[in-house]
């Protein structure tokens, strides 16, 4: 008698932005390049600690800041830091993103073909 394959598993899957305008602004990555920036008061140290080249760090701080209506990062001679905004921002991330994670997880629960 030949074994049936195993059943393919439905699985819920979403990833979470924060848009602006339509437009994607604030997800992962960007949560932690500015946590990078916060940590090592440098765009660049920050990219590299991420494996992202500087011209995508700075495209995407860049992109932020013009974004908003006030400055994310500000660099100056001493380098990179956040701003209050920027704060504020990663906090209601992190708080909405927990949020999305018990969603998506409660989502799944209610799918056929679920182990149990």
């Amino acid at each position: 008698m030949a074994k049936r394959p195993k059943a393919a598993q439905l699985k819920a899957d979403g990833r979470f932005w924060l848009t602006l305008d339509g437009r994607n602004f604030l997800g992962r990555g960007r949560v932690e390049l500015l946590q990078g920036i916060r940590e090592t008061g440098s765009i660049s140290k920050a990219a590299k600690s991420m494996k992202m080249s500087y011209k995508a760090a700075w495209d995407a701080v860049d992109a932020m800041n013009a974004a908003w209506q006030s400055p994310l990062v500000e660099s100056g001679p001493a380098g990179s830091r956040l701003t209050d905004d920027a704060e504020h921002l990663i906090a209601a991330y992190q708080k909405a993103e927990t949020r999305h994670t018990a969603f998506m997880e409660k989502l799944a629960e209610n799918l056929p073909g679920r182990a149990s």
